[in-house]
């Protein structure tokens, strides 16, 4: 399975050129080209993904299911979930539509960062993709392009709150319009992913983590009433990741937020997020995001 640490990679693999702005991107799927070789494909990405595609030559899997294409257009894809295509031999046409990248750390220190994970169609409880009329399908169309209008310009101090504000506009409509669908529509939920996100997020935003500690994969399984190997073989076939890096994937979330937001020492958020020591805080978080706590922060000042 490959793994999209970066925008950049994905640009790779599908044959276009260096993206514009490092944490956000606006393909257009016309331009998108496989290598010829890739029958089937199987990745984990560190960003969002916000698809308006037509004839998919694909079949695609999120988590172990299928994603319905068979009447939407629209399909969003959260970060460090798992994302599968295999050829479809049934669909020969070549797809066209877009695809919006935008990495989690574009969003820090926004309004947005937070309100993001409220949006139910980013989890695999949804897996079909969004019907638009040809009205909506037009509107989103021009939210994307005034998205990619505006980070082509000259950036300048409003730059990222307007882009900001726009993929918020994309989102609320989504939301608007997936309620309206899903009122007919039966929606798959596996309900223990949908649990322990919600556990391990609530877990992480208590005040008392210095006193708790780190959450073992042993107490997640007690609070969600299975076994620890029952509870890891499934969240492996749904998500390509274990409990641990579930709770690593948290971990990392929460920390970004204080680097972000409190004036905090990195030693302080250490064992304020339950580390007995520092260094081994530092450790985790540059492997998972491929720069030290210091250097993570240094970008937003």
């Amino acid at each position: 399975m490959l793994h999209f640490k970066r925008i950049l990679e994905y640009h790779k693999l599908a044959g276009l050129k260096a993206p514009e702005h490092p944490l956000i991107s606006l393909i257009n799927y016309d331009e998108v080209n496989y290598p010829d070789n890739i029958k089937e494909i199987k990745w984990r990405q560190d960003y969002f993904t916000v698809g308006l595609k037509r004839n998919v030559a694909y079949k695609f899997f999120y988590g172990q299911q299928e994603y319905d294409f068979d009447e939407g257009v629209m399909t969003f894809i959260a970060p460090n979930q798992v994302m599968s295509l295999a050829e479809n031999p049934n669909l020969n046409t070549k797809p066209s539509g877009w695809l919006l990248l935008i990495h989690p750390d574009f969003l820090w220190n926004t309004i947005l960062a937070k309100k993001i994970k409220n949006y139910q169609f980013f989890g695999y409880a949804v897996n079909e993709a969004l019907f638009l009329s040809d009205k909506e399908e037009k509107m989103m169309i021009s939210i994307l392009n005034n998205i990619r209008s505006e980070y082509q310009s000259n950036t300048d101090q409003f730059s990222q709150n307007i882009i900001i504000s726009q993929v918020e506009l994309l989102l609320n409509y989504a939301e608007r319009f997936y309620e309206r669908q899903f009122r007919t529509r039966k929606v798959s939920n596996h309900k223990i992913v949908t649990q322990l996100e919600t556990l391990l997020s609530n877990y992480f935003n208590q005040e008392n983590l210095i006193d708790k500690g780190l959450p073992s994969v042993q107490w997640i399984a007690e609070e969600l009433c299975v076994s620890t190997s029952y509870l890891t073989s499934v969240l492996k076939n749904l998500t390509g990741q274990n409990t641990q890096q579930h709770i690593h994937s948290q971990l990392i979330r929460k920390a970004k937020e204080l680097l972000n937001t409190s004036e905090f020492t990195v030693s302080e958020i250490a064992y304020y997020l339950g580390f007995e020591y520092p260094s081994s805080f530092t450790k985790l978080f540059k492997n998972k995001t491929t720069m030290s706590p210091l250097e993570f922060r240094k970008t937003f000042n």
